[in-house]
């Protein structure tokens, strides 16, 4: 199975922070461009806000969601956060039964596919299937989305003005983690560093901005 380069690949960036209104105020601050409410995960213990980068992609703002308990795995991940910081990445997957077969076959062990949901303000619900491999390399290898059926992707009904540059990766075992993504066909950078690390560039009506 082949997938293209990140920039095309990427389905959305999760910039975590502790206050839905304070991740929307920095982002507003960095990009010029207000997000939007999404909606609540229910269960999940989150709520989110989005930015659209166009081309299918799009910024996620996730936070807690005071009016839930916080007791899903990225509640744990957003709730310490008190300034936003990309946590996660989604990969676009056209078919993720089958992906998921391959990461199986390739020796990987995966979470998933899992089913998810999103009530948005006005009512509707969105629906997806995520799939995630648990490669020891953590959230800088993406998870994987298949949105479902007649669902309007979150980028066609958000904010625009933004739009995705390069996505780069940061990590000590640098070497280690590029041979792991090519297995899935996602040619991104990938540098050495201290601790693992996701490097968004966009272009915003405020000029170029790495999150």
């Amino acid at each position: 199975m082949t997938l293209p380069d990140s920039r095309i690949v990427l389905d959305h960036l999760l910039l975590g922070i502790a206050d839905l209104d304070q991740g929307i105020a920095w982002v507003l601050d960095k990009t010029g461009v207000k997000a939007t409410a999404g909606g609540s995960h229910p269960g999940v213990g989150t709520q989110n806000a989005l930015v659209s980068l166009g081309n299918r992609q799009y910024l996620e703002i996730i936070a807690l969601d005071p009016s839930q308990k916080h007791a899903g795995r990225m509640a744990a991940l957003v709730k310490d956060l008190q300034t936003p910081r990309v946590i996660a990445w989604a990969a676009s997957a056209g078919n993720i039964e089958e992906l998921s077969r391959h990461a199986a076959a390739s020796g990987y062990e995966i979470e998933g596919p899992s089913n998810g949901d999103r009530r948005k303000p006005d009512g509707s619900i969105l629906k997806w299937r995520t799939m995630r491999i648990m490669s020891g390399f953590g959230d800088v290898i993406p998870f994987f989305i298949e949105w479902g059926p007649g669902v309007i992707h979150p980028s066609q009904d958000s904010p625009s003005g933004c739009s995705l540059e390069a996505l780069e990766i940061e990590h000590p075992e640098d070497k280690e983690l590029r041979i792991t993504l090519l297995k899935f066909g996602i040619n991104v950078l990938v540098r050495k560093g201290n601790k693992p690390r996701l490097k968004p560039i966009l272009s915003t009506p405020m000029g170029r901005v790495e999150l």
